[in-house]
């Protein structure tokens, strides 16, 4: 039974294309769970944070500002003692019917203890349902390619005192553009690009200090016809792991195509840009 959660939007939630910026959609996600877990769990505010440790996120229509709220449904879709597994679909409901514009799959830690007391309603709440369908992105192994230092704000942080999960998406998003205006030479034609698909996984805590930043490595993992896909890790340079490589805190696999703003339909790679991008899978 999926929970239905009405999210205010904000103008500064826009982008420069006039959609809900791709990092704001996690905070109508988070909004819409802790609602969700309000409900369902009967927790207060306390009660209802938990670990987030992955997310998939699929940006199916874009999102404009309007009055009415977006709308986040929210179900269950696996739950045990490790973990909890929630699907969310943000949506609208408009005159000539639903129209979604972002389906995701968030991973939660810990998970709910079986035989946990809760109401008729939040019962029929935690009751599984069947995740959205997820198509497998192409991935391949390679080193980095690009580095980008991290610096997290005292706004980033959560109750833990560590970097959201929105805002280590945010982080990936600064060194995906970092890359990009360092791949790009001017004058060359390169097409804006819509962000289609997002997998993230937080590895570890990523803490506010002030000695040493951390490290956003990317590289360009795959080369479609109008799409490709950019892999990145934060790192912590300061802590080595077992190998004595800097110790990984997040992974993240976005999936970007080309995209014309007159048609708001994909585009072919401008040919510059698929050369740059093909040295960089060489």
């Amino acid at each position: 039974m999926p929970h239905t959660y009405a999210c205010p939007m904000r103008w500064a939630d826009m982008d420069l294309l006039a959609h809900v910026n791709n990092v704001t959609y996690l905070d109508y996600v988070t909004e819409a769970r802790e609602a969700f877990l309000a409900e369902a769990l009967g927790a207060g505010p306390d009660d209802v944070h938990r670990a987030v440790r992955e997310h998939r996120l699929d940006f199916v229509a874009p999102l404009v500002f309007g009055r009415r709220p977006a709308l986040v449904d929210t179900w269950v879709v696996a739950s045990s003692p490790e973990q909890l597994v929630l699907a969310h679909e943000v949506h609208d409901d408009t005159p000539d019917g639903r129209v979604t514009h972002l389906r995701a799959t968030t991973v939660l830690e810990p998970g709910v203890e079986p035989g946990v007391e809760v109401g008729a309603r939040a019962g029929g709440l935690l009751q599984p349902e069947p995740d959205h369908d997820w198509r497998p992105v192409q991935r391949s192994a390679g080193p980095p390619r690009h580095s980008s230092p991290v610096v997290v704000r005292r706004s980033d942080l959560g109750v833990a005192g560590e970097a959201r999960d929105d805002a280590v998406l945010e982080y990936f998003q600064e060194a995906r553009i970092r890359y990009f205006t360092d791949l790009h030479t001017r004058g060359e034609d390169w097409g804006r690009v819509v962000v289609a698909r997002t997998d993230l996984r937080l590895v570890g805590p990523a803490p506010r200090r002030r000695e040493a930043a951390y490290d956003a490595r990317a590289r360009i993992g795959h080369l479609g016809s109008s799409s490709f896909t950019v892999e990145a890790e934060l790192v912590d340079p300061s802590v080595p792991d077992e190998r004595g490589e800097p110790t990984v805190l997040a992974t993240s696999t976005v999936v970007l195509v080309c995209f014309d703003p007159e048609t708001q339909r994909p585009r072919p790679m401008p040919e510059a840009q698929r050369v740059r991008l093909q040295q960089e899978l060489s």
